[in-house]
């Protein structure tokens, strides 16, 4: 296997994990807690955040090594527009990213508690979990941008 298809193989991959990881694990934690059952919620939390630190987190850290070491092999110019634009909108993202993270590793321990106590969740729990869904969005977003920027390649501005 050649250098080229190995790196465009891990880049892949490791997109696929970053993008299956992050909706399969915010489809679960967001219907579980809609359902308001502590135990559930619990459950779901704490495997979320370990998804993120087993999956997520690895994916994020490949993305960039994989990329910039295609865009070398491949040529392309680090000032083309549809790159920096890929760029942009992954730090964007890992600035939604990092907070989520922090977020639902709280609302994990929140839930835990609530579930060892036998106590409702917390005010503070629900305040999370708007933030975290409210960073999700444009987060979510910006990689289906990035995807289509990998593709297309558009010329953006000169």
């Amino acid at each position: 296997m050649n250098a080229y298809v190995l790196l465009k193989t891990l880049h892949i991959l490791s997109s696929t994990l970053l993008f299956g990881t992050g909706l399969g694990t915010a489809f679960f934690m967001w219907f579980t807690h809609r359902t308001g059952e502590v135990a559930a919620i619990a459950t779901a939390a704490r495997l979320t955040v370990r998804a993120d630190f087993l999956f997520t987190t690895p994916a994020v850290i490949v993305q960039p090594i994989t990329g910039y070491l295609l865009m070398r092999l491949m040529g392309f110019d680090l000032h083309a527009s549809w790159l920096q634009a890929a760029m942009l909108l992954y730090l964007f993202t890992g600035m939604c990213w990092l907070p989520v993270v922090w977020l639902q590793w709280r609302a994990s321990q929140l839930a835990a508690t609530a579930l060892r106590e036998r106590t409702a969740l917390p005010v503070t729990y629900f305040h999370y979990m708007r933030i975290w869904f409210a960073l999700g969005w444009p987060a979510f977003l910006s990689v289906i941008a990035i995807f289509w920027l990998m593709v297309a390649k558009p010329p953006l501005w000169n």
